[in-house]
């Protein structure tokens, strides 16, 4: 089968379409044809050697799929040959086939593509992970979403409107503000021309916000350490400045609010009953149309180098798709 091949941890640059053999389910898994998968902050940072876990090479990147399923592990009770699938995991998405996991795999509702599909449960999960089980966010809430024009950042904005939450989005561009606006940003923020600090006082009667999901790091995750509200949760999400963060602790003392950590991945590794049950309310959201998944620009397996350098360039607002059948 046709894959994209990561020989070596040197970056999108290096990476080849080639052939190579067709993966085998295990017993609690699904064999996806690949019609459409997506392309990541994770999946450069991957391939480039950046990520804090590395695979064996060779290796196939990608993190999510949509397809069609072509065989069942033993064990797999919830899905069967023929039904229309979304999929994720840590590799294997840029090929023309894909094992997943039962539980990180959902039926895809009727009429959405495959293209949609494949931009949905790694942004949309993430956001769903990080507002609702570890934030508990009530609606009426003051968030502010950096990277806000970003896969995951702007699923965070959606899924946030859809809760009812009053969002500011900080994004770098007026381009991309405009986008945010869209998905349900009250007030955005541009990090390169405005002052942040000074912008979220003002916007917020000098009180701070209530969630901050941040996925940029850096100087944007020490600024609104200091403007956070009292019993507030400031949730460390990525770090795509390339800067990991320090912070005084006596921030979160004085305000009584709390870090929280997301890292979706190890959350459906150790809990994949909530992690079903998650994906089948974001297919039924998705459903209903109360989230809109935003494709950037489809392109062909063979330019899976220029879509990851457009990621990690920020050149993308929302999801570059692959399409593989």
């Amino acid at each position: 089968m046709r894959a994209v091949i990561c020989n070596a941890f040197t970056g999108p640059k290096d990476l080849r379409v080639g052939e190579i053999d067709a993966p085998k389910p295990k017993s609690n898994e699904i064999l996806v044809d690949v019609h459409a998968a997506s392309v990541c902050f994770m999946d450069q940072l991957l391939v480039s050697g950046l990520y804090q876990m590395r695979p064996p090479t060779p290796f196939v990147p990608g993190t999510e799929a949509a397809g069609i399923v072509v065989a069942v592990g033993d064990k797999v009770t919830r899905f069967k040959v023929g039904d229309r699938v979304a999929c994720s995991g840590w590799t294997g998405a840029h090929a023309e086939q894909m094992v997943a996991r039962e539980s990180s795999s959902v039926k895809l509702p009727e009429g959405v593509t495959f293209e949609k599909a494949a931009t949905v449960w790694h942004n949309y999960g993430t956001a769903y992970y990080a507002l609702i089980e570890c934030a508990h966010a009530k609606a009426g809430e003051t968030l502010f979403v950096s990277g806000a024009a970003g896969g995951i950042g702007l699923a965070a904005v959606d899924l946030a409107r859809h809760l009812g939450l009053r969002v500011i989005a900080g994004v770098g561009s007026d381009d991309k503000a405009n986008l945010a606006r869209d998905y349900g940003a009250s007030i955005a923020i541009n990090y390169r021309s405005e002052d942040l600090r000074e912008r979220v006082k003002a916007v917020t009667s000098g009180e701070g916000v209530d969630i901050c999901f941040d996925n940029v790091g850096g100087a944007i995750f020490e600024q609104m350490a200091r403007l956070m509200k009292w019993g507030g949760r400031l949730m460390p999400i990525g770090f795509t400045s390339g800067q990991v963060p320090s912070l005084p602790m006596n921030l979160p003392l004085l305000k009584n609010y709390s870090i929280v950590g997301v890292f979706v991945g190890a959350w459906l590794d150790k809990f994949p009953e909530k992690a079903t049950r998650m994906n089948d309310t974001l297919a039924q959201l998705l459903a209903e149309g109360k989230i809109r998944p935003h494709i950037d620009r489809i392109l062909p397996l063979e330019q899976v180098t220029d879509a990851m350098l457009a990621v990690a360039e920020r050149k993308v607002q929302g999801r570059i798709v692959l399409k593989i059948r």
